[in-house]
Parts: structure tokens; sequence; C-alpha cells
């Protein structure tokens, strides 16, 4: 019986250090993790900074500035609408997030077409297409 128990203590040795081990491992890996993580939303919001500023920069002064695919998406959305739409409706429907820069990025956007008439805001944070009056 003595045995029994002298090769489970050692079992169970063996099995906490292996248990540290990993768990020195999981540490390791939840940091490299964490600031990969962190590079990617800095290259995230990086990517949407750049691209706003050639959209800007793209635009002909003289005449009306062609939409981006981003606004094209965000425009066909409002095709079917009747009631209007919020910011996060439109993350949810494209799938880009919820998370607070996304909605605020598409919020951006809607302003930008509300300013050149493409889109009207008739209350704050809902947006629709201008509709004829009927």
């Amino acid at each position: 019986m003595r045995e029994l128990l002298a090769r489970i203590d050692e079992l169970q040795a063996a099995g906490r250090e292996e248990a540290a081990r990993l768990r020195e491992q999981i540490a390791r890996l939840s940091e490299q993790l964490a600031a990969v993580e962190h590079r990617l939303q800095r290259l995230e919001v990086t990517r949407e900074t750049v691209l706003e500023i050639a959209e800007d920069s793209d635009s002909d002064p003289g005449g009306p500035e062609p939409l981006s695919s981003a606004y094209r998406q965000i425009l066909a959305l409002f095709e079917d609408d009747e009631h209007g739409l919020r910011a996060k409706d439109i993350c949810e429907a494209l799938g880009t997030g919820t998370e607070n820069r996304h909605v605020e990025g598409v919020r951006a956007k809607l302003k930008r077409l509300v300013s050149r008439g493409i889109l009207t805001e008739p209350e704050p944070g809902l947006f629709t297409m201008p509709r004829p009056p009927k």
C-alpha cells in the first residue's frame, strides 16, 4: 500500500510541475496575443485614417466627389429602408463590428453624406434617404 501511495505522490508532483509549466506558457502566450491584438487595432485605425485622407485628396474640387465602395455599401442599405437607420444598425448589417470606433467611423461617413445632401438626418442619430413629397 505504501508503494501505491508513494507512486500517487510522485504522479501528483509531476502533475503539479506540468501544470505550473503550462500556466507559465499560457501567461507568455496571453501577453504575446494581447500585443498582437493591440497592434492589429492600431493598424486598423491607421488604415481607416489613410483611406479617409485618400478619399478627401482624390476629390475633384470642381465637381462632385465620387463615392468610395464603403459609401456605396452604406447607401445600398438605405434603398429598401423606410424608417431610417442608425450608425450601429449599419455596422451590424455590414458586419464591421459594433465597437465604439466602428460606430463612430460609420457615423462620420453618414454625416458626410448628409452634408453632401445624399442623406438626411431627421432626428439626431437617425439617417434616411431623402424622399420625394407625396
